[in-house]
């Protein structure tokens, strides 16, 4: 596939299962990663593998971070939130180490690590296996960086989700360049 082709055809599926990515597949993926763009060359990322029972264990570690933050959370909701981890395979959580830094604020450091979560999609599509890209609540959770192993100021800027398509991805319209896209020709003068 070439780069186009791959940049063109990559969409998220959420219907994933076995196999995970195989060990080179996955360790091409993160060389990938280590690629981003990294002003300062700050190397601010920080990639978890989470796999196996460690699923299951974040899954608990979630499921007690939402208990404390929603205290009246129903047990369907709990149990929706515990199973997250189990979508895949393989998850592969991305963060963002920030530093300060004169040259590299700190929006930079975090879209290196944003960066570097795309390179792995697209590493992981071209290798023939699915990934899908989520956040929510537990990405922001002190409680969930912690038991993650990361500091309270470190940005999770994703949760990729990866593994083996067990069906097609969705189909929908995508938005086209016209809609997103125009040219600039000087400064705006209306008042």
């Amino acid at each position: 596939m070439d780069a186009i082709d791959l940049l063109l055809t990559r969409v998220s599926n959420g219907k994933l299962g076995d196999p995970a990515p195989d060990e080179e597949s996955l360790r091409l993926a993160l060389q990938a990663a280590l690629r981003a763009p990294d002003h300062g060359l700050l190397r601010p990322w920080r990639i978890l593998l989470i796999r196996g029972e460690a699923r299951a264990q974040l899954g608990s570690v979630l499921r007690e971070a939402l208990q404390r933050r929603k205290p009246q959370a129903t047990d369907q909701e709990l149990d929706k939130e515990q199973a997250k981890p189990l979508r895949a395979p393989l998850l592969i959580v991305v963060a963002a180490r920030v530093q300060p830094n004169p040259k590299a604020p700190e929006v930079e450091q975090i879209l290196a690590a944003g960066a570097a979560a795309q390179n792995i999609l697209l590493a992981l599509h071209a290798r023939g296996y699915a990934a899908m890209w989520r956040t929510g609540d537990g990405a922001y959770d002190p409680q969930v960086k912690q038991a993650l192993g990361l500091e309270p100021a470190d940005a999770i800027v994703g949760f990729i989700y990866a593994g083996t398509p067990r069906l097609p991805p969705p189909t929908f319209e995508r938005a086209t360049v016209d809609e997103h896209v125009r040219e600039w020709t000087g400064p705006n003068t209306n008042s």
